[in-house]
C-alpha cells in the first residue's frame, strides 16, 4: 500500500458508533405495548404467556414487573424455577427484541400483594366466563398468580441479538385412542371449529 492510500485510510472518518438503546424505556414499551411474552425455563423448554404490564407508576402494584395467570380455565404454564428468562417481541415486526432475567414470585391468595395483582389481571382478562367475582372465585381456589420481576443486563437487544431462530421443536401431543365413530349429516353437535392453537415459538430474530 502507498503512503498515499495509507494516509486516506488514516484520514477516513470513522464510522459512528450505535446508538446507545435505553433498554428500561425499550423494556417498558415492548412489555406494556404487546400482551404476549415467552417465558424461558433453564432447560431451554419456551412457553407463550400472556400477561399485564405495570410499571413503577402504576398504583396496583409493585413495578415494573408483569403478572401472570394460569391453570384450569387460564393458560397452561408448567412449575416455575425461581429464575427464567422473558422473551418479548416487537409488535411492529413480530421478531425477537429484547431477552432479560427475571425473578418469578408466586402471590398467595388472601394477601394484599395477591388482590393487588388480581385487580391488575382482570379487567383486562376478556371473554372470561362469569362475573368479575366469579372469576376472582375461581383464581383464588384453582389458579395461579405469577409475578415476572426483570432485572439485570438484557441477553439481546436491538443490534445484539443471536444468530439462532430461537425456534423450538414441536412436543409431540399425548397418545391417543383412535377408534371408528359414526358419521353425522353436518357433523358431530358441539364439536369445536375453527379454533385458534396457542402459538408455542418464540419470535426469530425478525428486526
Amino acid at each position: 500500500m502507498s503512503d498515499e492510500a495509507t494516509t486516506d485510510a488514516a484520514s477516513a472518518p470513522a464510522a459512528p458508533a450505535p446508538p446507545r438503546v435505553d433498554v428500561t424505556k425499550l423494556l417498558n414499551e415492548a412489555a406494556s405495548k404487546s400482551g404476549l411474552l415467552w417465558v424461558r425455563l433453564p432447560d431451554g423448554s419456551t412457553y407463550p404467556a400472556w400477561h399485564v404490564w405495570h410499571d413503577d407508576g402504576d398504583e396496583r402494584g409493585t413495578g415494573p414487573a408483569a403478572y401472570v395467570v394460569s391453570g384450569p380455565g387460564e393458560q397452561h404454564l408448567p412449575w416455575l424455577p425461581d429464575e427464567v428468562e422473558l422473551i418479548l417481541r416487537s409488535k411492529d415486526t413480530g421478531g425477537r427484541l429484547l431477552t432479560i432475567h427475571a425473578t418469578t414470585r408466586v402471590l398467595e391468595p388472601g394477601t394484599d400483594a395477591w388482590e393487588q395483582a388480581a385487580a391488575v389481571l382482570r379487567p383486562e382478562r376478556l371473554n372470561a366466563p362469569g362475573s368479575a367475582e366469579e372469576v376472582l372465585e375461581r383464581w383464588r381456589a384453582h389458579n395461579t398468580l405469577h409475578v415476572l420481576t426483570p432485572h439485570g443486563r438484557p441477553g439481546e437487544q436491538p443490534g445484539h441479538h443471536g444468530t439462532s431462530s430461537g425456534a423450538a421443536p414441536v412436543r409431540p401431543a399425548a397418545p391417543a385412542t383412535a377408534r371408528w365413530r359414526p358419521w353425522h349429516w353436518r357433523g358431530r353437535a358441539g364439536a369445536r371449529r375453527n379454533t385458534p392453537d396457542e402459538p408455542s415459538t418464540p419470535p426469530s430474530d425478525g428486526g
